[in-house]
């Protein structure tokens, strides 16, 4: 085989060790999953709002972006449960670019991956520590969750994941939300059959070893637009398509049924200065039909401090260095209505 080896990945249990989580971290986890949780199986009134920059790329940067999250949320907590986006892994469909901090924690460097496993879990403590707020990642390699699972209090599957078994059993075995986003076709079968998956129990191999899931009840449907053979963007978060999905859960009889729409990708057609517009679409059809004031649980938005983004050598502070995001001022404006329409 042409692989070269490059460096050992330690077990997590020897990374959990170096960098192990405080008591007080330790409740704050579980008072913040309970409270996803409960809004997600509808014991809560309040409304999901995932938000944070496309990825993480350093650490100060994404700390300083939560910390003012975490004063918004003043704001807004009576309405609103703030989940901050910290995605250290990216997928790149043409697999070149910046893959995240797991593989690059220096996005001026070279791949290391022994590193990269270590800046994550300092940047989730940390973040922890300063905000009070427990994270959302994407869960690209599942392989790689043990490393985190103190610390999250969300995951998602991504597009060009959720038609993966290893993704769909993994979720399966997971405390937290997972979120099972449609695939780039847009085929809802395909997300909902990921979603029946991970709410059963199951046998599989993991890590080394044959282990046995309990199921997870509150994997739901992310919804995140879809592209068309020309590559076009088809949304997916309007009315109709709200209702359609809904009716496909009911008829699939899904525990908590739930779903949260992606303002972003294919939904704002990579235009990031839509996502606002899509975001209050969604909450105005939330507020004219029960059923979607039920279903409906979140929205993800991809914002950071300054908007757009650059090349990784730009160096600009608190702008994406991968998909472009909404700015900061715009992102408050936004937190603010929608908390109008919870």
């Amino acid at each position: 085989m042409a692989f070269e080896r490059l460096r050992h990945i330690p077990e997590p249990e020897q990374i959990i060790a170096e960098m192990p989580v405080p008591a007080d971290i330790v409740r704050v986890k579980r008072e913040r999953d309970a409270e996803i949780a409960g809004v997600l199986d509808n014991r809560s009134g309040k409304f999901l709002v995932i938000v944070g920059p496309c990825s993480a790329h350093d650490e100060d940067q994404v700390c300083d972006y939560v910390s003012r999250l975490a004063k918004v949320n003043d704001s807004v907590k009576e309405k609103l449960v703030i989940v901050p986006r910290i995605y250290t892994s990216k997928p790149r469909t043409i697999g070149s670019g910046y893959k995240g901090m797991l593989h690059q924690p220096d996005p001026a460097k070279g791949p290391n991956i022994v590193e990269g496993i270590r800046s994550l879990r300092r940047l989730h403590l940390r973040a922890i520590r300063e905000s009070g707020f427990t994270a959302a990642d994407e869960m690209l390699y599942p392989t790689n969750h043990p490393y985190l699972d103190d610390l999250l209090s969300y995951v998602a599957v991504g597009a060009r994941s959720v038609e993966n078994q290893q993704h769909r059993l993994t979720a399966s075995g997971i405390t937290i939300p997972a979120g099972m986003k449609n695939p780039t076709s847009g085929d809802l079968q395909v997300m909902l059959n990921s979603i029946q998956t991970a709410q059963h129990p199951h046998v599989f191999t993991y890590n080394g070893w044959e282990v046995q899931t309990s199921g997870n009840a509150h994997a739901h449907a992310i919804l995140r637009g879809a592209v068309d053979r020309f590559g076009q963007s088809i949304p997916n978060y309007h009315y109709e398509d709200l209702v359609t999905l809904h009716r496909m859960y009911v008829e699939r009889k899904l525990k908590n049924p739930a779903v949260i729409v992606d303002t972003n990708h294919a939904n704002s057609s990579k235009q990031f200065r839509e996502q606002p517009r899509v975001a209050l679409e969604i909450m105005q059809s939330r507020k004219y039909a029960p059923e979607l004031t039920r279903f409906v649980r979140g929205l993800m938005i991809e914002s950071f401090i300054i908007e757009g983004a650059q090349d990784p050598d730009d160096n600009v502070y608190g702008q994406s260095i991968t998909d472009p995001c909404l700015g900061w001022d715009d992102t408050v404006t936004l937190l603010k209505r929608i908390a109008q329409y919870v």
